[in-house]
């Protein structure tokens, strides 16, 4: 399933998802204007390709850094299937570092450059700088990963504290990677 965005009067810039199946029509090419500027990708690139990801993210909980009795859920990792515009599976997300692995043995590993919120309950859209691929296949050149259109996955409601210390917890989240070469 693929999101596009587009501007509400409601707040501002709030996030609509708009979503096509494998025999549904052809989409547009993946517009970044409604995105907010720090995850946006600089100018010279183009979309390479797009993949849907569902999977979950495991927290575990913690004793807060120089936080004596105090605790919290840290991201431990992520681990989702990614699949193509036509449902068509092609690869896995994986972490850390993040990984995205294809099936055709090409993968790209990349660092977080920025973060923009996407409502409550949804962890944020990301801006990643790729690194230099592995293999050669759909990977090879990508310079930029986006994670957009992010819904759930945020850490658990349940309690952290001494007596849950160590305890891991698995939450669900959807996401879309554009991909981005330079043009």
């Amino acid at each position: 399933m693929f999101s596009r965005f587009t501007t509400t009067a409601l707040g501002g810039a709030a996030v609509l998802a708009l979503s096509a199946c494998a025999s549904g029509p052809t989409m547009a090419p993946f517009s970044q204007a409604d995105l907010p500027a720090a995850v946006q990708v600089p100018a010279g690139h183009r979309v390479a390709f797009e993949t849907a990801a569902a999977g979950d993210i495991t927290y575990q909980c913690q004793a807060k850094k120089n936080m004596a009795g105090q605790y919290e859920w840290v991201f431990m990792s992520p681990d989702a299937g990614l699949k193509g515009r036509k449902g068509e599976r092609l690869g896995k997300y994986y972490g850390p570092p993040a990984t995205w692995d294809f099936n055709d043995g090409s993968k790209v590993s990349g660092a977080q450059l920025a973060v923009a919120p996407n409502g409550s309950g949804n962890i944020p859209l990301q801006l990643v700088r790729a690194n230099p691929a592995m293999g050669s296949g759909m990977a090879q050149g990508v310079s930029h990963i986006q994670r957009v259109a992010t819904k759930g996955g945020v850490a658990p409601a349940a309690p952290c504290d001494a007596s849950t210390m160590g305890s891991k917890r698995v939450v669900t989240y959807t996401a879309d990677y554009i991909f981005w070469k330079p043009a």
